[in-house]
């Protein structure tokens, strides 16, 4: 398989010491040389994780900033990343990948769930958290990824008991999961069968949260 290389994370730190256009027009060359490796790499990957999942699209994301409603006006990511979206609409959540130095990490879940998404979890999680629970406490999980990530109201959801056991649960606006890797890990000839592994980990997760977002409270099909 590709990888990745010294030279990426060369040009990354640089790009972020020097995140302006005069930078970036001069050292225009060195970049399309390893935003070519960063994509095909990104895609080989794709092209593997398709083997044991239903991935409806691998979206390569742009260096550029999109910076017109930011107080941050550099032009450039100082990063490479790409997502991997499982198929809809039976199969949910999403895998990302994102290198940058010494701040590369895998993530996935469920970033921005619609609001009909979001109370449909929290329904679910209102009568029975206990499969949810088994599975973010489970020694895999926890070895890949610590504990449950996201965003969360201070209170309980409108509609919500804030004494409910699994309010915890109930009162994230986010579920999301994820796994820091040094440079040195990134480099590594085994990074790629890392990444696979970890996107593993996560499909119990996904499972869950697909059975869940297909059917109704009385688990019946929606589709």
């Amino acid at each position: 398989m590709k990888m990745i290389t010294q030279d990426i994370f060369d040009f990354l730190k640089n790009l972020k010491e020097n995140n302006n256009k005069d930078w970036f027009t001069i050292n225009k060359p060195t970049f399309e040389n390893v935003q070519k490796k960063a994509k095909e790499f990104f895609n080989e990957i794709g092209f593997e994780l398709g083997k044991v999942d239903s991935i409806e699209k691998v979206n390569v994301f742009r260096i550029y900033r999109d910076v017109r409603f930011s107080k941050d006006k550099t032009p450039y990511k100082s990063h490479f990343s790409a997502d991997y979206r499982r198929t809809k609409p039976m199969l949910r959540g999403g895998y990302y990948l994102h290198i940058e130095n010494n701040n590369s990490f895998i993530g996935g879940g469920f970033w921005d769930p619609n609001k009909e998404d979001l109370l449909r979890i929290r329904k679910e999680l209102e009568i029975d958290a206990s499969e949810f629970r088994e599975i973010i406490n489970s020694q895999v999980f926890k070895n890949f990824f610590g504990e449950l990530k996201g965003e969360e109201l201070v209170t309980a959801p409108k509609g919500f008991d804030k004494t409910h056991p699994d309010i915890d649960l109930i009162k994230k606006k986010q579920y999301l999961v994820m796994r820091s890797f040094t440079n040195k890990e990134v480099l590594s000839k085994d990074f790629p069968k890392e990444i696979l592994a970890t996107f593993a980990a996560m499909r119990p997760f996904f499972d869950y949260m697909s059975a869940v977002l297909t059917t109704d409270l009385n688990g019946e099909s929606l589709y």
